[in-house]
């Protein structure tokens, strides 16, 4: 299994992005979806999960308003749409899959290699 995640880079505070998330070496849609973020010291934190059709997704506090997780099945992809980015959303973004979203990173069966987002005041 392999998830490959992109999009990151350098934005101004109130600035966008979107993230990508493309998945390989399984059934994609037969897996929920999810992203996290680690920011540097702190542990890896839940930002936002979608079901396996697309039609649940559950979000951290934090991100609720300001960001959109959405996947594309046919093309096994999943994202996260970030807007109004704070300098407090910096860190690195993963992707992840699971037969079950959960806010818990113990719970996740498979992640991606991680995208930096870097917000600037």
């Amino acid at each position: 299994v392999q998830l490959q995640a992109s999009g990151g880079g350098l934005v101004q505070a109130g600035g966008s992005l979107r993230l990508s998330c493309a998945a390989s070496g399984l059934i994609f849609s037969g897996y929920s979806m999810g992203w996290f973020r680690q920011a540097p010291g702190k542990e890896r934190e839940f930002v936002a999960a979608i079901s396996q059709s697309g039609g649940r997704q559950r979000y951290a506090h934090s991100v609720k308003g300001r960001f959109t997780i959405s996947r594309d099945n046919a093309k096994n992809t999943v994202y996260l749409r970030m807007n109004s980015l704070k300098p407090e959303d910096t860190a690195n973004y993963y992707c992840a899959a699971a037969p079950n979203y959960s806010d818990y990173v113990a719970d996740w069966d498979y992640w991606g290699q991680g995208t930096l987002v870097t917000v600037s005041s």
